[in-house]
């Protein structure tokens, strides 16, 4: 659930009641340090002139936006979610996702004052490269700590998931190596008595490969939906039910394949940029790109 531009409690609580009233039975919403960045006394420090020219992704890891949480700006964060909590009842899974990449110990502070409200996990607080920082994080809070959209096989999963240094793990299907390799990570993580929520935001196809995936998981929490306010995407393909989320879940085609076929009418009438199957030669040359090398969580 994307945040309300009115980024205050009364703000947040009508957007997660949007998605309750659509039937979604478990929620995940944003509050990152954009919520801050206006609230008096919230951060200790300020982004470098030159921090902000390059946008908020360039800033060091640990400051996003300052450099140091105070107990008012996490007190805010706890009113927040206390708000959404109040509202949507106890009977509702509530998740938390974009307060990271913070600081171990800011994560503590934050992941201790934030306990009373019952969260399902707190996601991506930490940079998933850094395994004994989220375990310090993991190991020091009573709420759940979820990771690892940016991991790639189950080779980049193992320390992770044999240290346990995350509560729940959160492999994306297209980019941890398909549907087989995160059918594995899914399975070795059950061993060690970690669960799996599957990260998704993709198209139909990328969607329902996950579905298929998700439903030979045992250990399967829930799967992300991005799509909710995309009025196009169900166009892009033939195939899905009227409604795709059903009291909160989702049918497993019997269809051939995935269950769906792509609709080239739809997709033509949705390109962001126009033409079908045009010349990629731009990609024949090579790119540098900005050098980051300490950018290391999404590589």
């Amino acid at each position: 659930t994307p945040h309300p531009e009115n980024v205050t409690p009364e703000g947040y609580v009508e957007r997660v009641l949007q998605r309750k009233a659509m039937g979604i039975t478990l929620i995940k919403f944003d509050v990152g340090m954009h919520v801050l960045a206006d609230y008096e006394g919230g951060l200790i420090g300020k982004p470098t002139p030159h921090e902000y020219s390059l946008g908020s992704r360039r800033t060091a890891r640990g400051t996003a936006g300052g450099t140091q949480l105070t107990d008012r700006g996490i007190a805010r964060f706890v009113e927040i979610a206390m708000a959404v909590r109040e509202a949507v009842g106890w009977e509702t899974p509530l998740a938390i996702d974009h307060l990271g990449p913070i600081t171990v110990k800011d994560a503590i502070r934050l992941g201790k004052a934030i306990e009373p409200v019952g969260l399902m996990w707190l996601e991506d607080i930490i940079p998933w490269w850094d395994v004994e920082g989220n375990r310090a994080v993991t190991q020091a809070i009573n709420v759940p700590t979820l990771n690892g959209e940016d991991i790639y096989l189950w080779d980049g999963w193992r320390e992770m998931i044999e240290k346990r240094a995350i509560d729940i793990i959160q492999p994306d299907l297209l980019s941890a190596g398909g549907m087989l390799e995160t059918k594995k990570i899914a399975d070795y993580a059950e061993r060690y008595g970690l669960p799996t929520v599957l990260h998704c935001a993709c198209s139909p196809i990328g969607f329902m490969a996950n579905v298929h995936c998700a439903a030979a998981i045992p250990s399967f929490i829930a799967l992300e939906s991005h799509w909710l306010d995309l009025p196009f995407w169900k166009d892009l393909v033939t195939g899905l039910p009227e409604s795709v989320i059903q009291d909160g879940f989702v049918r497993v085609p019997e269809a051939p394949g995935l269950g769906v076929e792509l609709n080239y009418d739809g997709i033509e009438a949705n390109l962001r940029f126009p033409g079908l199957f045009e010349p990629t030669d731009e990609w024949n040359t090579p790119k540098l790109g900005f050098w980051q090398p300490d950018r290391r969580w999404d590589k």
